[in-house]
């Protein structure tokens, strides 16, 4: 009996058996058509496009055995308390008097795939002009030059790029030449987008102009791990004696080098040496849709809003229960990454993104999340830090925080101001009229001072004149076919401004 209820458990039943025939049938018309578009490949780029589709196959294999949920929901436990460190914690150790051999060992990697068309620019995202004319990299570069100036340190900087922003990000660097910065680039890959039906790919060749243009996406920061390592960048840096890179977004202009936190990773014992570390920060309502760390398996893990059950998203959105987000600000070993990838043994959950290309085709983006991989290194650590730590500059809306007095610039690094008197960021929503970066700047003739401002609507045809002044709860609608010009010198305190108000020049 037992020997048939073994045979019967462990025989696939006809359909699992017709699905996994079924599979090996898409991997085989999948293999075939790269092999086709790789025969269409030129010069170096034939080299880089094959590493490239190596990354695509391992996913794409991987995407069809996936079955149900990548987590199951009664597993989820909280982390246990020593796992999610508080910042005030790392910060009481202090800093030794050699902190500058610390640094030596840091390199900080800037994620710059991104181009800016969400806020109406062309071009990569990292080229806006943020505060001062400066844009997202010069703060950037202007940070890591005041370091290694400060400390007689040398931290490099290295840009991920993507196909989409490399070209207009290279032009650019040549301008840092004479700052005390070496700047290294790399790629992310190149995947070809397949179509929702067939699950192959959409590409005919690997142009990526004219009815290729839309074809290709890179793969989500998840794909920094293979490739950096495949660029040869990853080993050029280990041998320099480079031991750690901080890797966070170049549009959050809260995550500067933080000497507590590379102090505690370089300290560590041997034996127990961390090497991961996520900066996660207190959940507020604006956050509820933010990854959180979790204990699965007996390892701390990244849970996305993506992998959640449709049955428990409230819950998962709860500020009660998963108090802490991800802010993408991570630290991680090289030796590690080296390691992982290797033994191919770097497993991120794959994020299925739908889009609907020119010509209503639907297809799909395979992709992956740089944090994910936190499962898969060694006395992985959360430690929970301010909030000022995260301050993304995802819309206009954002970039109106950090126009503003409510924060003051200083060696690239962006402070909350400290005339204002409580640490909050206040709540700013403007509307459609503001979306585009151009539009925007047309629309204030200054930024107000915002210093006691707690909460702003904005909706409809809006401009403002100089030096207005906002506080408490101000907001201002003006409906359809009407304008409101806030006038020069304005002091508006928990206010509603609606209907049509015209300032005409005389």
């Amino acid at each position: 009996k037992a020997f048939f209820k073994e045979l019967y458990l462990n025989t696939p039943t006809p359909m699992a058996q017709f699905q996994e025939v079924m599979r090996q049938q898409l991997e085989s018309s999948m293999h075939a058509e790269l092999e086709k578009l790789l025969g269409t490949a030129k010069g170096a780029k034939a080299e880089v496009s094959k590493k490239d589709f190596e990354g695509f196959r391992k996913l794409f294999h991987r995407f069809l055995q996936v079955k149900g949920p990548s987590v199951e929901w009664s597993k989820i436990n909280r982390p246990p308390e020593d796992s999610i460190q508080p910042y005030d914690k790392i910060k009481a150790k202090g800093l030794p008097d050699n902190i500058a051999d610390s640094l030596n060992k840091l390199v900080v990697v800037k994620l710059n795939g991104g181009l800016g068309t969400s806020m109406g620019c062309k071009g990569p995202k990292s080229l806006i002009s943020v505060r001062n004319e400066n844009t997202f990299l010069d703060l950037t570069v202007k940070q890591i030059e005041h370091l290694n100036k400060t400390y007689n340190a040398d931290v490099p900087l290295v840009l991920m790029n993507s196909f989409n922003t490399d070209e207009d990000t290279k032009k650019i660097l040549q301008k840092y030449t004479h700052h005390r910065v070496k700047i290294h680039t790399f790629n992310q890959s190149r995947y070809p987008r397949i179509n929702k039906e067939s699950l192959l790919p959409v590409a005919k060749d690997m142009a990526m102009t004219g009815e290729n243009a839309d074809v290709w996406y890179p793969p989500g920061h998840g794909d920094i791990y293979a490739s950096f390592y495949n660029s040869g960048l990853l080993e050029q840096l280990i041998a320099e004696g480079k031991e750690y890179i901080f890797v966070s977004n170049i549009d959050n202009l809260g995550a500067t080098v933080d000497l507590y936190i590379l102090n505690h990773l370089v300290s560590q014992p041997n034996g127990k040496r961390c090497e991961f570390i996520m900066e996660v920060t207190d959940k507020t309502r604006a956050d509820v849709k933010g990854g959180t760390l979790i204990q699965y398996d007996g390892k701390l893990r990244l849970l996305e809003i993506a992998q959640v059950p449709k049955a428990h998203v409230d819950e998962f959105k709860s500020v009660s229960k998963f108090k802490i987000f991800n802010t993408n600000n991570l630290w991680i070993s090289l030796s590690a990454i080296k390691r992982l990838q290797e033994q191919n043994a770097m497993d991120m959950e794959i994020i299925v993104n739908p889009k609907t290309l020119d010509g209503d085709l639907n297809v799909i983006q395979l992709e992956t999340a740089v944090g994910a991989a936190i499962k898969c290194f060694d006395n992985a650590l959360g430690i929970n830090v301010p909030r000022s730590r995260f301050l993304p500059v995802k819309t206009t809306s954002d970039l109106l925080l950090v126009m503003s007095n409510l924060y003051s610039l200083e060696a690239g690094s962006l402070t909350m101001s400290e005339r204002r008197e409580f640490p909050t960021t206040p709540h700013v929503k403007l509307g459609s009229s503001f979306t585009k970066v151009q539009e925007y700047l047309t629309r204030f003739e200054s930024i107000p001072d915002m210093l006691e401002l707690d909460h702003l609507t904005v909706s409809g045809d809006v401009t403002f004149g100089k030096h207005v002044s906002l506080k408490g709860t101000v907001i201002i609608i003006a409906n359809h076919g009407d304008r409101i010009d806030i006038p020069a010198g304005s002091m508006l305190e928990n206010k509603i401004v609606s209907g049509n108000l015209r300032i005409l020049d005389h």
